[in-house]
């Protein structure tokens, strides 16, 4: 299964994390963030990965959920990569972790902020609605 993928991170308190060599240490505010990737290999394995503790630090989100928790999962299949179309519909109504996240593309950032989760669902259903694509939901 291919696709593109949500997980909304919960970071129970402002942290200062270092992600990886080129970002550097980022300022986290408590809140919920949005993160926005795909997988075109396998979706499941992917998820997988990122849910998992034991894994070696690689992507910018590994650094981030090594101090965070996921709390949601919202995704799609697809045959087309669309991670970039949903993070610029979140980007609408966010504001993004600039350069986190999106180091293989053109995108400001990969990585968005919300105060509450509900709020961090509600625009990453929105985002999927306004590139006309079906997702399923998980809570974790």
């Amino acid at each position: 299964m291919k696709g593109s993928y949500c997980l909304v991170v919960e970071l129970d308190d402002e942290k200062t994390i270092k992600i990886g060599k080129r970002l550097g240490k980022i300022r986290f505010r408590e809140g919920y963030y949005v993160y926005v990737g795909s997988a075109m290999n396998s979706l499941t394995a992917r998820i997988n990965r990122h849910l998992s503790d034991e894994k070696k630090l690689h992507w910018h989100i590994d650094y981030l959920l090594k101090n965070a928790n996921i709390t949601d999962i919202i995704f799609a299949e697809s045959s087309k990569k669309m991670e970039c179309d949903l993070s610029k519909a979140i980007s609408n109504n966010s504001v993004g972790i600039k350069n986190f996240g999106c180091s293989d593309c053109s995108c400001e950032s990969h990585l968005y902020y919300f105060k509450n989760r509900k709020e961090a669902i509600e625009c990453v259903l929105n985002a999927y609605d306004s590139i006309a694509m079906e997702c399923k939901f998980f809570r974790i």
